[in-house]
């Protein structure tokens, strides 16, 4: 049986923050700690606090609802799930795998740039994942893409990890390189990452990639990812593609987003 947490937000007059800068206090041994959302390293220490706050406190559908599509795409297809290699791109302590394995994914490996999500992944769900690395994709080191490119994956899935800077452009061009040709790509992004008022590198590189010739987009629907700290649903996009050519290394460069 998980723990259970105390968990107050702040006061209503605080609570015009942005997503990036939104936390809460976790009340323990007549203490009271203040935890950022993207705190993700303080959150996964604790048994059971990430799926408190996000999933039951918040309503997060996230993985579900990506999951469930990219079930749907691959059946217009007339695939299944038991024979995708998946890599889990931000894959925290597995609450993605999860539900991937639910449908019967026949190999999933996760990569997070923290260690404490691998710790809590193999904590919590030990039998989620065939292998999974702690690695900086921006730089990723030679053996470790070796090792990854073994695996020959052909899905690429990434649940609430991209924008906010916790997955800049160019890992999420990484890891879009070592997925096979005809392969599938499934993530979740804000919807303000879509609408050409965001001028950020990020949202330029998505915007352009779902319009691209190496993509082609199979689902695109607008959901609410979950709640705010008010009630208020935060809504996203969820998207399913196939790769059907390699989007090239100087893809990036085109379009004059950072890679550093």
């Amino acid at each position: 049986m998980l723990p259970r947490y105390r968990l107050q937000f702040p006061l209503e007059q605080e609570h015009q923050l942005s997503q990036a800068e939104a936390y809460f206090h976790i009340i323990e041994n007549g203490g009271r700690e203040k935890i950022l959302f993207h705190d993700y390293d303080r959150i996964y220490s604790k048994p059971g606090l990430y799926e408190q706050l996000f999933y039951d406190r918040l309503k997060c559908t996230s993985p579900q609802k990506v999951a469930e599509l990219l079930q749907d795409s691959l059946s217009s297809e007339w695939l299944g799930c038991t024979e995708l290699r998946v890599l889990d791109l931000g894959a925290g302590n597995g609450m993605m795998a999860e539900r991937l394995r639910n449908l019967g994914v026949a190999r999933i490996v996760g990569v997070d740039i923290i260690p404490e999500a691998r710790e809590a992944a193999y904590r919590d769900r030990p039998t989620a994942y065939d292998d999974y690395l702690v690695a900086d994709f921006i730089n990723l080191a030679e053996e470790k893409r070796q090792l990854l490119a073994e695996w020959r994956f052909d899905c690429l899935a990434s649940v609430a990890a991209l924008g906010f800077g916790d997955i800049p452009p160019k890992a999420f061009m990484t890891a879009l390189q070592l997925i096979r040709t005809n392969g599938w790509v499934a993530f979740n992004i804000k919807e303000t990452f879509l609408d050409h008022s965001d001028t950020s590198g990020f949202s330029r590189f998505i915007r352009e990639l779902i319009f691209s010739e190496f993509l082609d987009v199979y689902q695109l629907e607008r959901y609410t990812h979950r709640l705010s700290m008010e009630g208020v649903p935060l809504k996203y996009y969820a998207m399913v593609g196939r790769i059907n050519s390699q989007v090239p290394a100087d893809f990036l460069k085109s379009l004059q987003i950072e890679t550093a």
